[in-house]
């Protein structure tokens, strides 16, 4: 999909899951409507999910797709990569990526992008794995950056 075409979905996805969202101030449904949302929308989203840290661990959220790690070890891998350097990371080949844990082999390419609560602490990352290489690019990190953003927008 070409960059503009690709941003107008985002936005698109934007602007319907801020008008979700507002239903209900629980993180767990939150996360659960926006990878719901995202895996159905985005072509070539092959796993869709977020990773919740939780006392020094990372276990598995809400996803949508096939079946997914429960726990990832610690300090290896593109999630907690995201995690330890709070910020996101696009990887076009995960064979190349050093120490990437691989939860089903059909995954060929993988973006990660940090979620944190109100305060800035990360809590988590939003972690979706593609069967093409080279799926994700900047306007998919932008994209989905802004749409992580509304996780930490608690309604009123």
């Amino acid at each position: 999909m070409d960059p503009a075409r690709k941003k107008g979905r985002y936005d698109r996805i934007y602007n319907q899951l801020r008008d979700l969202l507002v239903a209900t101030d629980d993180p767990v449904s939150r996360m659960a409507t926006t990878a719901s949302v995202l895996y159905h929308k985005m072509p070539g989203f092959f796993w869709t999910g977020f990773y919740i840290l939780k006392e020094d661990r990372l276990l598995v959220g809400p996803y949508q797709g096939p079946l997914a790690c429960q726990e990832l070890e610690k300090n290896r891998g593109v999630c907690w990569t995201g995690i330890n350097e709070n910020r996101t990371v696009v990887v076009p080949d995960v064979e190349k990526f050093p120490g990437h844990i691989a939860c089903d082999s059909r995954s060929k390419s993988e973006i990660v992008v940090p979620v944190g609560d109100k305060n800035g602490r990360v809590t988590g990352v939003l972690d979706i794995d593609s069967k093409e290489l080279g799926q994700f690019d900047d306007t998919d990190a932008e994209g989905l950056e802004r749409i992580v953003s509304l996780l930490r927008e608690i309604p009123e």
